[in-house]
């Protein structure tokens, strides 16, 4: 590495030019660096200098050769006496400034060095040594020598260094001018901090919110941009005083400089086309030139344009429109604004906008009149998105309405459109929709998310339909797609609902091995759906495991229990349940009650049932429809005409919420108790509410027919 291009950019071409200064500057130099080792130089002679360092029996200067990192304050004189002889020459030109403090970093890094080598050597002898080195750096430093020492990698050994030495003079001297360069730069960079520009950058940056550690980095990316751009400013100006230097020097024919010759420097003139290239792509091919073209015209219908002024008589239409009710005709008010205004695509959009915010109740009807306007640009978009908005106001008729000019105007419905009909059609519980636009979907190789499958199993849900919602969460399970904890329960409640113990199982074995927290829900569903299953002693089983995971049993969930219980008639069981869990604090509630008296009913405990709705007064609540039912039931088949009629009047009167199974569990117990020209009566009530009778129930109307019985009396 060249010695000049290393220290300041001009100072350190002064370095190899030392010895063009006076002898008297060179001597002064010399004797301030000498004076500042040792002030008993004298006593050591240069020949016992040169002894240490050449002696083969004195150890061997077998340097260290790492590239040692240092930063200024490491490689700055702590010597008290050569820094007091540096400073006091702060009244020399800066030429002498830059070679004084190469000499001092220089003598603090080599002093260490040579500390560490010679051990038993005291401090005079090390100065003695340190002398000698410097003064042949020196001498070298004025021969011109240390350029090429600097410069090559392997210094020719002399009779007084050996090669080693002038190598680790070499490493010195290349660490003490990477490190002024470094303080150098330091020093200009906190200049470029401190600059105007900087500063306001980092204002702005501040009052964008931009603070700490951020704001830092960026302040010095700045300035280090800003010193940059100021070094490359000024090697141009150093370029162009060159050339005007080389210019003024040119001779004549005659061997005379030319003093008229101008001294102008200029860059070298551009011949032919320019050439770049970006990636790998030559960009002056006049191709790009069409693609840029391209990408304009393109870039003119996606970005968005400023809509027109709209002022005068057509801002009154405006405010007309604006203005509709939802019974309105927008029509004509429309043609004459389309009229008056010429609109392009971005006027539209800004007129649905603006009745969106304002008239929501007039948008929908006016987006579907704009749909077939021309100067609208209609795409498929946007009959995608108006299906989306009659979808979530679940206006069914609306949405196939525009699905079908949709069809008509020859876009066909993409993936997109048909998982909003998938999600609307599954909410109104459209199964059959909701299965074709499903299977449209997989014709356009679209794999469904958990969004739709959820849509789908819950319409399936809806409808009755579990084994297929089953299915779809199979499939999903395939696909590696995790369904929610809300698809199981759903699933759950559907099973338990139809009394489908092995679908209830299926679900609760998935379950116990998923991350989800089996709560009080999922044991009440399991106990409901065994008790409707006929197996109460599954349903005891869970019953027991919901108490074990600390979950107190509530009154929904033991009336479950003691109507599995019933299903096989197991009093004693069901009277057992209740003693232990109301000893354990368990307060029996209208859901318990109304299953004891359905099963006291059927067994025709008419003291115990009206003990029972005593209970059901006390808790201050309405009976349920099933009570009504099974004293209509107990009170028929016991032969209690009053209060039989009593019941039956109740059910009469909430007819509409009757189903068949009540229906004609009534008609049966009327049957049994003699009240065969009421059990007709409610028989008709039944079929106008298009409710088919069971065969066993023809059989037995038929039977009371022909064999009328006497009412019985009064009891």
């Amino acid at each position: 590495m060249n010695l000049k291009h290393l220290v300041f950019g001009k100072t350190i071409n002064n370095l190899s030019k030392i010895n063009a200064k006076p002898a008297s500057v060179r001597s002064k130099d010399l004797s301030t660096i000498s004076a500042a080792i040792s002030p008993s130089i004298h006593q050591v002679s240069s020949g016992q200098n040169y002894a240490y360092l050449q002696n083969p029996k004195n150890p061997k200067p077998t340097f260290p050769f790492l590239r040692y990192i240092y930063s200024t304050r490491e490689t700055r004189l702590s010597y008290a006496g050569v820094e007091a002889k540096l400073v006091s020459s702060e009244s020399e030109d800066e030429e002498d400034g830059a070679v004084n403090e190469f000499l001092s970093r220089f003598i603090w890094i080599t002093r260490g060095k040579l500390t560490e080598v010679y051990t038993d050597c005291n401090k005079e002898t090390i100065d003695g040594m340190l002398l000698v080195i410097v003064e042949k750096v020196v001498e070298e430093m004025e021969k011109g020598g240390i350029q090429q020492m600097v410069g090559s990698t392997v210094a020719m050994p002399t009779q007084e260094f050996s090669e080693d030495l002038w190598r680790t003079v070499w490493e010195v001297s290349n660490m003490v001018l990477e490190d002024m360069e470094k303080a150098r730069k330091k020093e200009k960079m906190k200049l470029f901090l401190q600059s105007e520009e900087v500063k306001e950058m980092c204002r702005f940056a501040g009052e964008v919110g931009i603070r700490g550690d951020l704001l830092r980095e960026l302040r010095f990316k700045w300035a280090k941009e800003k010193m940059e751009e100021k070094d490359f400013y000024e090697s141009l100006e150093r370029f162009r005083h060159k050339k005007q230097e080389k210019v003024g020097n040119v001779l004549d024919k005659h061997g005379v400089a030319t003093e008229d010759t101008p001294k102008v420097a200029s860059l070298p003139k551009r011949k032919g086309n320019i050439k770049y290239k970006i990636y790998g792509l030559d960009m002056s091919d006049p191709k790009w030139a069409e693609v840029a073209h391209k990408i304009h015209e393109r870039e003119e219908m996606i970005w968005p344009k400023e809509p027109k002024p709209i002022h005068g008589k057509c801002k009154l239409v405006l405010e007309k429109i604006l203005s509709l009710k939802k019974e309105d005709d927008p029509s004509q008010l429309l043609a004459e604004w389309i009229e008056l205004l010429q609109p392009t695509r971005v006027d539209w959009i800004t007129l649905l906008e603006k009745l969106e915010q304002q008239n929501p109740d007039i948008h929908l009807k006016i987006t579907e009149l704009v749909l077939r306007e021309e100067s609208f640009q209609t795409s498929g978009s946007d009959y995608t998105k108006l299906i989306d908005a009659y979808a979530k106001e679940t206006d069914v008729e609306g949405a196939e309405r525009i699905l079908k000019k949709m069809v008509e105007s020859g876009i066909m419905p993409d993936s997109l459109t048909a998982t909003i009909l998938v999600h609307m059609y599954s909410k109104v519980g459209n199964i059959d929709r909701a299965k074709e636009a499903f299977e449209s979907l997989r014709s356009y190789g679209f794999l469904p998310d958990v969004k739709i499958y959820r849509s789908m199993i819950m319409a399936y849900i809806n409808a009755g339909e579990t084994r297929l919602a089953q299915s779809l969460l199979k499939e999903m399970e395939t696909r590696d797609i995790k369904p929610s904890e809300e698809i199981y329960m759903a699933l759950l409640r559907s099973f338990a609902h139809h009394g489908d113990c092995m679908g209830a199982s299926q679900i609760a074995n998935i379950m116990q091995f998923s991350p989800f927290q089996l709560n009080m829900e999922y044991f009440s569903l399991l106990v409901e759906a065994h008790g409707k299953g006929g197996d109460p002693d599954q349903a005891r089983s869970n019953f027991d495991n919901m108490i074990k995971h600390g979950h107190k049993p509530d009154d929904k969930c033991t009336a479950n229990m003691i109507a599995a219980y019933e299903k096989k008639n197991l009093l004693e069981k069901g009277l057992d349940l209740l003693m232990q869990l109301e000893k354990d604090g368990f307060e029996p509630g209208i859901a318990t009650y109304s299953v004891l008296l359905g099963w006291f009913g059927k067994l025709e405990l008419v003291d115990e049932v009206e003990q029972l709705l005593g209970k059901i007064a006390e808790l201050g609540e309405v009976p349920p429809l099933k009570v009504h039912v099974s004293l209509c039931d107990m009170y028929s088949r016991a032969g209690i005409e009053k209060k039989a009629l009593q019941a039956l009047g109740v059910l009469e009167a909430r007819k509409d919420e009757l189903g068949p199974h009540e229906f004609e569990r009534a008609i049966n117990a009327l049957i049994a108790g003699g009240f065969v020209h009421d059990a007709r009566r409610i028989h008709g009530i039944m079929e106008s509410k298009g409710f088919k009778a069971s065969e066993q129930l023809k059989m037995a109307l038929m039977a009371s027919r022909t064999f009328s019985q006497r009412r019985p009396l009064n009891r």
